[in-house]
């Protein structure tokens, strides 16, 4: 009996040790940290306005969360391309640009507050300020955002040179490069631009902080519906932990956090959803190479 029993012992013991090599190292991957980039928004502290998310993340995950910010979506895509962040929260444009540096791939996307899986880029001026259309903007002050905006840059520039047909470095006073959506669109209100390249999204964001609102501008041109910006992951990272992740976020209800964000919550994506965006990137290519 007590030699059947010291077997038993030993096999336990044998059985014990060998499965320790993956809970071991799921025990050593939630001590590790996990790091989050997130795109800079408006005039708002973005890591601040993402506490709610970083906290229920750590709750669902079990592990530390940091956050991280940049002063531009190159920053953010730098970060993710020397491993400095895990995930990544990026614009539609910035995404795709992305991908075709580093290996990352799409895990989640916002959806707008109306529930709708993106947003739409717009076109706008100053409200009695005689621009009531495209064809009053001729010889204006116009602004895109950023070379990698989707809505502030990618999406109008298509538009300009498929639908509207200018070009507008030369249909245009002056072409400048704002540097966020919020500058472009504040700037219209304050006169120092006179036409700007934006998105609903940012609109209504200002406009709830009580910087703007609806008497303030017309809209001159509205895009489509833009895929939401996403939330990508490093395809290293292990496939539990982008599922849990993706678990966490599609399970994130904060009605209060997510309307500070300025977004409906967050719904399932994969990199082919930015198809369409890649497909806008190699309209305006080849548009501009006319």
């Amino acid at each position: 009996m007590r030699k059947r029993l010291k077997i038993l012992c030993v096999a336990l013991f044998l059985t014990l040790l060998s499965l320790p090599v993956t809970v071991r190292a799921e025990q050593k991957h939630l001590k590790t940290t996990i790091r989050l980039g997130l795109i800079p928004r408006q005039d708002r502290d973005i890591v601040t306005l993402f506490q709610p998310v970083l906290e229920h993340l750590k709750q669902c995950l079990g592990t530390e969360i940091k956050a991280y910010s940049s002063d531009n979506y190159e920053g953010i895509i730098r970060a993710l391309a020397h491993q400095q962040v895990d995930f990544a929260y990026l614009g539609p444009k910035s995404y795709v640009e992305a991908t075709e540096k580093i290996e990352v791939e799409a895990l989640v996307s916002e959806m707008n507050k109306q529930g709708e899986p993106g947003y739409c880029g717009v076109i706008i001026a100053k409200k009695g300020n005689g621009i009531e259309d495209i064809e009053q903007a001729k010889n204006k002050i116009f602004a895109f955002t950023e070379p990698y905006s989707t809505s502030g840059y990618l999406v109008p520039g298509v538009a300009f040179a498929r639908d509207i047909r200018i070009d507008p470095k030369t249909y245009f006073k002056s072409v400048q490069f704002s540097g966020s959506h919020k500058a472009s669109i504040l700037g219209v209100k304050n006169g120092s631009i006179d036409v700007a390249a934006t998105n609903t999204i940012d609109l209504l964001t200002l406009k709830e902080g009580g910087k703007i609102s609806d008497e303030d501008f017309i809209i001159l041109w509205k895009s489509e519906l833009i895929p939401g910006s996403p939330i990508c992951a490093r395809k290293s990272l292990p496939e539990s932990l982008k599922q849990s992740f993706r678990s966490a976020m599609t399970g994130f209800k904060n009605k209060k956090a997510l309307e500070r964000i300025g977004i409906g919550g967050f719904i399932l994506a994969e990199d082919k959803d930015y198809d369409i965006i890649r497909e806008l990137s190699r309209m305006k290519k080849k548009l501009s190479a006319k």
